[in-house]
């Protein structure tokens, strides 16, 4: 009997009325999101890393104040003010807005994710490139990010995952993504359980699946530091 109630929840959650379909749309929604916060977070990170590591003043109380506002106040605040205040009169499309949003959150937290990368370089590597006739920018962008990138890449594969459930507030400025979709069934149906379960299941097969990729994708950077 519970097996025949499960599945007729199965049904008017996801199937009756193509409701699945809102599932799907906001995986769409989800994955565009990610994806280009996930560009901007590292383009800004690095930048910041750079100021926090810079030899003028200047621009290490550029790199600190930035980490220390985003660190410091929420995500879901932050995403509010860029949408309703930043971009209030910008008519970009919504997912871009948000992606821009999570990218500066998320390039805060990058920033400090790379700065401890290139710190942790042996100090020897750049004073090899110096005597091979290197610049400091060239030396900073053949020698020591190539080796630092290796360093922090199970921390930056961390902070995507992360982003990733974040994007589920995207639904405080209209995104229906995966979490608002559910939203979304769950008021139709008038079914909690089902709905929510749905998306939890979805966020764990793609964390999941993200997790398996990148960690393959981390054995072949060993492999080629062994060689």
């Amino acid at each position: 009997m519970w097996f025949q109630d499960l599945c007729d929840t199965f049904y008017k959650c996801f199937i009756k009325e193509d409701r699945y379909q809102l599932l799907i749309d906001g995986i769409g929604v989800t994955v565009r999101v990610s994806l280009l916060a996930a560009v901007f977070g590292l383009l800004i990170g690095f930048l910041i890393a750079l100021c926090n590591l810079s030899n003028k003043k200047g621009l290490r109380l550029i790199g600190k104040i930035y980490t220390d506002i985003i660190r410091g106040t929420p995500s879901v605040t932050q995403l509010m003010i860029i949408y309703f205040v930043v971009f209030a009169s910008v008519h970009w499309p919504k997912w871009i807005i948000a992606a821009i949003a999570f990218g500066i959150n998320s390039g805060a937290y990058v920033s400090e994710v790379i700065r401890a990368g290139i710190l942790s370089v042996d100090k020897g590597q750049v004073e090899a490139g110096r005597s091979l006739g290197l610049n400091g920018r060239q030396t900073m962008t053949k020698i020591v990010v190539p080796q630092a990138i290796k360093n922090i890449f199970p921390a930056l594969c961390n902070e995507f995952i992360t982003l990733i459930k974040e994007t589920a507030i995207v639904g405080y400025v209209g995104l229906v993504d995966i979490q608002k979709a559910g939203d979304f069934i769950k008021t139709a149906t008038y079914e909690a359980f089902m709905p929510l379960i749905g998306t939890a299941v979805i966020y764990f097969v793609m964390i999941k699946l993200l997790t398996i990729l990148l960690g393959l994708l981390e054995k072949r950077l060993r492999k080629s530091e062994v060689r």
